[in-house]
């Protein structure tokens, strides 16, 4: 038995709206245009029935407060760092403009571990997304929390190396710099209030990075339309990415593809070559 044994299948449901402005404000931060169909492009559902904890119950870190009440959905883990560690999407069918969306989210498990840096708790929430036609949207999230970062610790991730990204090999190739605007914008639309973020004094000095960090959800939402660029509109089913190392504003970031039908890689890289994000997708 484990103490967080009483979440496990514990429900919260959400209601939300394919709103038009929402979906425009959605394009111009990605400086794309709306497919021609009516539908929303895949990735769009990370901005649909998001948190909306009143501001007296954020906790430090920006995040909705937990606590061991029946109204806490996730469970009050006391380690202070929370982290989007991975996320496992199938796409069922497309969103459309104006489509009233249901969400049922279910907390799936709640494993501890002891991992190099300390103490983990993982926490593993089923969200489905459904519009007029059934679910459209099924996403298994893993979220991470961690301990605080001890103290005369290096900032992390560490500078930029020597190396240098190698493109070679990779079909699609794209480079660019999130800056602060990117992160505003998407915080914005997602409603994240995670200070990581936006407050480079927090990230730094509480959670010990180097700078402000990049969302991993931005980063996924960046892949898949490189994807969408290279397959089309809605063309995956699957899609899974998880976090290998911060992604750093203000520092360039190179977003690559390769393969095809059901095996297809993604990935999102440093400058210098370092890791920061790995995904796979299927058509």
């Amino acid at each position: 038995m484990s103490e967080w044994d009483s979440w496990i299948g514990r429900e919260e449901h959400r209601s939300d709206r394919v709103d038009e402005a929402l979906a425009a404000r959605w394009l111009a931060t990605l400086d794309r245009a709306a497919p021609v169909d009516g539908t929303v492009p895949q990735g769009f559902h990370f901005c649909l029935c998001t948190p909306d904890a009143p501001s007296a119950r954020l906790g430090i870190d920006g995040h909705p407060m937990r606590d061991d009440s029946p109204e806490s959905f996730l469970p009050p883990v006391p380690l202070p760092r929370r982290m989007w560690a991975s996320s496992k999407v199938e796409f069922l069918t497309p969103l459309r403009l104006g489509e009233a969306v249901e969400r049922r989210s279910r907390v799936l498990s709640v494993t501890a571990k002891q991992g190099s840096s300390g103490s983990l708790v993982f926490v593993d929430v089923e969200h489905e997304s459904s519009g007029l036609g059934g679910v459209a949207v099924r996403e298994v999230q893993s979220l991470v929390y961690r301990e605080a970062v001890p103290a005369g610790s290096p900032p992390a991730p560490p500078p930029p190396g020597e190396g240098k990204f190698d493109a070679g090999g990779w079909d699609v190739h794209r480079a660019l710099v999130p800056g602060e605007v990117l992160l505003f914008r998407f915080s914005a639309l997602t409603f994240n209030t995670h200070r990581i973020h936006y407050d480079l004094p927090y990230a730094a000095q509480e959670e010990g990075y180097r700078g402000l960090i990049v969302h991993g959800p931005l980063m996924a939402t960046l892949l898949l339309d490189l994807a969408r660029q290279s397959f089309g509109e809605n063309a995956l089913k699957r899609f899974a990415f998880r976090a290998m190392s911060p992604g750093v504003c203000g520092e360039e970031l190179h977003l690559v593809m390769r393969g095809s039908g059901e095996a297809i890689e993604l990935g999102a890289f440093a400058s210098d070559g370092r890791h920061v994000l790995s995904a796979t997708a299927s058509v």
